[in-house]
């Protein structure tokens, strides 16, 4: 058997049209402004109605602020400023950053032309948090810092050539106030972003772990169906050979062989069905219990109706076996008696199960020679018993022996939750 490892393939991850690690997590799978995961998910298309509420705050708001102000009246040119900075919320999904700088553009001009304070920085307020939101942090901060800076250049050195006429500086009160909404605004986007972040993170990891969880389904089928496959073939492969053989002179015998193909077939038909049934619903229960080492006897008659005469040892007392280990040490016993039928000239093979407290240990013995360039196998067969084995924690050596012919060995863990763990062997070891 050849000692083949699959390595997966490493690079750059790519998401959503975008390198992974480029920009913020959710966008180019979810679009600038949507939330992962479904929740406040929203489209590319202009948000109208968002936008409209904003707009009827604004301006309703702005003309119950204006009385009491002593500032320029409301007219069409406030008017006209105001909807500007509304209206270009509309772009702030495909243009954040159009919207943040037209949305502070038009609140500063507003403000140095004198006119009222009131909810005009509602606007700015939602174009930072859909720019910030978006990734497009520096945007948001230096639109938000540029109108911050220009209204304390107007309202402190350029109040004398700047409407209302005779208006006198602004007190620095108010300009720490507006500093501290500012400070509020961008604290809570950021917020809102690092949330963002963490979902889409979550939504992620969930995805990958079900990749994950898809990807050892595939692999545990394509070890079934090639463990099954490979016997049951094998078996029959040599019976149609002793058959053609023994058509003619024997009729009997290749009656008997043709009813061993019967059976290995029919067999491994039902254990094919079996696997596909558990793939195509994977939620239910199978029909059928998993082969253990009690069907060990199954393989050694199909293994002597093949022409090969195996001697079954067993060591210790016999204790309860897991289903999980009882699977892997059946499928690694018919795994290795397949390959003695198919590349190896001795017919007869020895398997010893040794039971201890902690782990089973399973030895396959042939005497050889073997026969063909791939005498070990193709090296499919011994990566599945490996990545069984490796799947509980356990070992698995395959080799050549000095004195002719090959041996398998395996130590597999008895105790559950052993996934990940030390070995058998490992934890042997560190007791004695």
């Amino acid at each position: 058997m050849q000692d083949q490892r699959a390595h997966p393939g490493v690079g750059p991850r790519r998401t959503g049209g975008r390198w992974a690690g480029h920009g913020p997590p959710w966008r180019g799978r979810y679009g600038d402004g949507e939330l992962p995961g479904g929740r406040g998910g929203r489209s590319d298309r202009p948000p109208w109605l968002s936008t409209v509420v904003v707009g009827v705050i604004v301006m309703g708001g702005t003309t119950v602020a204006a009385h009491g102000q002593d500032r320029e009246p409301l007219g069409l040119v406030a008017r006209m400023l105001l909807f500007a900075a509304v209206a270009v919320l509309l772009v702030r999904r495909r243009h954040p950053v159009v919207a943040v700088a037209g949305t502070s553009a038009a609140t500063l001009l507003y403000l140095g032309l004198g006119y009222p304070y009131g909810p005009v920085f509602v606007a700015v307020a939602v174009g930072c948090f859909g720019a910030i939101v978006s990734g497009h942090r520096k945007a948001a901060w230096w639109s938000l810092g540029a109108l911050w800076a220009g209204h304390v250049l107007a309202a402190h050195w350029l109040y004398r050539w700047l409407p209302p006429d005779g208006d006198g500086p602004a007190p620095w009160g108010q300009e720490a106030f507006v500093a501290a909404w500012a400070v509020a605004i961008v604290a809570a986007a950021e917020l809102l972003r690092v949330r963002r972040e963490q979902w889409a993170a979550a939504r992620a990891e969930r995805e990958a772990a079900e990749k994950r969880r898809a990807d050892e389904e595939r692999l545990r089928m394509a070890r079934e169906l090639h463990d099954v496959l490979a016997h049951s073939i094998s078996v029959i492969n040599v019976q149609a050979g002793v058959g053609l053989a023994l058509l003619d002179s024997d009729p009997e015998q290749a009656r008997t062989a043709l009813t061993t193909i019967k059976s290995a077939s029919k067999e491994a038909l039902g254990e094919v069905r079996q696997v596909l049934e558990n793939l195509r619903a994977p939620g239910d229960a199978p029909r059928a219990p998993a082969p253990g080492l009690d069907r060990l006897p199954e393989l050694v008659d199909q293994a002597a109706g093949a022409g090969l005469a195996v001697t079954v040892e067993s060591d210790g007392a016999p204790g309860p076996v897991p289903p999980g280990a009882g699977l892997t040490a059946f499928r690694i016993v018919q795994e290795a008696l397949t390959n003695v039928v198919r590349h190896s000239g001795s017919r007869t093979a020895r398997v010893r199960i040794a039971y201890g407290g902690a782990y089973l240990r399973l030895l396959v013995d042939d005497e050889g020679p073997a026969t063909g360039d791939d005498a070990g196998g193709s090296g499919n067969g011994l990566i599945g018993m490996r990545e069984r084995a490796a799947a509980l924690g356990g070992t698995i050596d395959a080799g050549p022996r000095p004195d002719g012919g090959f041996r398998v060995t395996a130590e597999l863990p008895l105790r559950p939750g052993r996934e990940g763990g030390p070995t058998a062997r490992e934890e042997r070891e560190e007791t004695s």
